[in-house]
Order: structure tokens, then sequence, then C-alpha cells
């Protein structure tokens, strides 16, 4: 067996995203030890930086040591106790694992579903909640990444909060990439994965709970299920203070580089983030929609760093990934469930949101698709 070195490949799938050069250089430096007072300290400020990427205040925002779909489990697992009704929002393949969490830890799933592509329907929410008044919370994705449709997450925690709900929240992949704001949406809990728009590497998944959130896991009536996500352990360790008990062995040096990332994040103005992705959306709209290629989703609930596209009649979509990644280095992604086959999601999240980016997938599509 030999070292193993990976291609150099443009990654503009569905995830995980391009790493940044300097993302890459900070995980490379030294180990220390995860309670060494430095690491400590580091972890602090990672902390304060998750919030601004969420814009929230809560104090209960870390990263979990595992990637986004432990995420999502912790959220679950600390919030939904045996017997729980919740709302499920299922429009993509993000939502039926929401559901999957709820059975798995003996809740009750109330299923809301919506056609794949299209946003969470608010009047069905609402009406699922006026038939349902004895739920305790209300779960949708943000961004599903299968389909690259967004949700209004604003509307459906205000009408969650009417029905005295709490909200648990997917933003796997709008973190960074598009408006997200905690606070001032309402939302109780949320998660995300750091592979998508914060341009580092998978295996982290930073979380955020508020006091409502708080206050229900501090008052179950059962443990929580998991040992390694329980809040009220983990926080023992990523709470306040310079004094933190052991709980696991954080990933070190893969906390360098989700550091790293948010402080460009910081350097680059969250705003301004949200704004790149928009402008990088609309000039790979330009060159597909010039070959005839039409999108999923309408343009009012299209995510920008998540493009799903149709495939156009006659095309082998399999060959023609496969000529991107061995001709042009470059990745895209296939369709899930019934989309497969129908569709590619093109992926502009983070460091892979740049022009030269946009230019090299629609220049090699053009290229393939003429030969085809």
């Amino acid at each position: 067996m030999q070292s193993f070195n990976p291609p150099v490949r443009t990654l503009m799938g569905p995830g995980p995203s391009d790493v940044h050069p300097r993302v890459l250089q900070a995980m490379a430096r030294p180990t220390i030890g995860h309670l060494d007072p430095a690491f400590i300290g580091m972890m602090d400020e990672t902390k304060e930086a998750l919030k601004y990427a969420y814009q929230t205040e809560n104090e209960l925002t870390m990263p979990v040591s595992a990637p986004g779909s432990a995420g999502m489990e912790t959220c679950f697992a600390n919030l939904v106790e045996p017997g729980d009704k919740v709302i499920v929002c299922i429009n993509g393949v993000f939502g039926n694992r929401m559901k999957e969490n709820v059975t798995r830890l003996g809740g009750e799933a109330v299923i809301v579903e919506d056609k794949w592509g299209e946003a969470v329907s608010f009047d069905k929410v609402e009406q699922a909640l006026k038939e349902n008044p004895d739920a305790k919370i209300v779960a949708f994705v943000h961004a599903e990444t299968s389909t690259g449709v967004a949700s209004d997450a604003k509307a459906l925690c205000a009408l969650a909060q009417q029905h005295d709900c709490l909200t648990i929240v997917d933003a796997v992949t709008s973190l960074a990439g598009s408006e997200l704001r905690v606070d001032d949406w309402g939302i109780d809990a949320i998660y995300s994965g750091t592979q998508k728009c914060l341009s580092a590497p998978p295996g982290i998944s930073p979380i955020s709970f508020n006091e409502r959130a708080i206050h229900k896991l501090t008052n179950r009536k059962t443990p929580v299920t998991s040992w390694f996500l329980d809040l009220n352990l983990v926080m023992g360790y990523w709470g306040k203070g310079a004094k933190r008990a052991y709980h696991h062995t954080a990933p070190v040096n893969t906390l360098y580089g989700l550091h790293e990332s948010l402080v460009m994040l910081m350097e680059e103005g969250l705003e301004n983030s949200w704004a790149r992705h928009q402008a990088n959306h609309q000039l790979l709209k330009a060159g597909l929609e010039s070959m005839g290629i039409g999108f999923l989703v309408n343009e009012a609930d299209r995510l920008p760093q998540l493009n799903t596209v149709f495939i156009p009649d006659g095309i082998d979509e399999a060959a023609v990934r496969s000529s991107l990644l061995n001709d042009y280095n470059l990745e895209i992604g296939a369709g899930l469930g019934d989309l497969a086959g129908k569709v590619w999601r093109i992926g502009l999240m983070g460091y892979s949101a740049r022009r030269e980016n946009v230019l090299l997938c629609v220049s090699a599509l053009k290229e393939i698709l003429a030969i085809k």
C-alpha cells in the first residue's frame, strides 16, 4: 500500500464543495490536545463565529464532532421524546430522514408532503397544526439538497410559534449561501454541515438551540437516548469558561479548518457571501438556458447554491457526468429518488461558487452535448 494522492477535481455537485486552500493549510498545522488552553481559546472563537454565521445570540451554538446527519440526529434525539407528536414536512430526501429520526425515537410523525421541487406549503402545515393541536414540534428542511428548493423558514417558524410548537430546521445547504437569520426568524433548533457553503471539509455539524429548545431539553421526562449526542453532557466540553470536562476527543485539525473557514466568512461578510452565491447562480443560469437547459424549481423558490436542471432529451446523463469527471476533472451530481435519470444537480457552494468554475462547467457541457 502506498500514500494516497487524490486527483485534483472541481467539485460542483451537491457536496462536498471545494475546500479553500487556506482551510487546507490550516488543517496541516500541528495537532494539540483537545483540552489544551490554546485549543479551548479557538473553540470559543469558533462558537462566536458560528453565532455570526447563523445570525444568533444563542449560547448553545457549537459544532458537533460528526457530519450534518449527526447534527440532525442531535436535534431530534435531544428534543423528541417517546409519544411526542412532530409535524414533519417532506418535499425531498432529507425530510424523509427527519421522519426516520422521529419514528426511531418513539415519536409520532405527522407527515406534510409536497411534490419534490416545490417549497413546503404554508397552508398544508397550518392545516396539520389545526388538526393536531397536541403537536410539539414542526420539522422542515430550509434548503432541500435533493431538489434545490428553498422553503420560507421565517413564515413556517412564525406559524409554529402561533401553535406553541418548537421548530427543528435543516440548514445543511443554506448556511452561508442563502439568507438565514436564526434569531429574527424565531428558529428554535437548527443544524448544518461544513462541507457546503462554508468551504470546509465534511465531518462537522454546526448546531444552535435557543432558550425554548433548551427548556424542552432540560425538562425531558426520559434520558436522551444517545450518550454521544446528549447535549447535557456535550456542553460540559463546549460550554463557557476555561475549565472543560472531557466528553470526547474532538477532531482537532478538522476544527482548525472550520475555524479558518469562519475567519474567511467574516472577512468576506455574510451578506456578501449570500450575494456571491446569487451572482454566480445567475451566470450559470444564463449559460445553461443558452443551451436550452431548464430548471426543476421555479425561480422564486430556487436555491442559488444548488441548481437542479433537466437533462436534455436523448442524453445519457451518466455518460455526461462520467465525461465531465474523466475529461474535465469536474464533478456534478445525479438526481435522487424519482428524479434519478431526469436531472443533474449542479452545486455552487462556498469556494466552488466562483466565476471560473461556472465558465468551466458551461463550456464543458456545451462541448460534451455537442458531441452527443
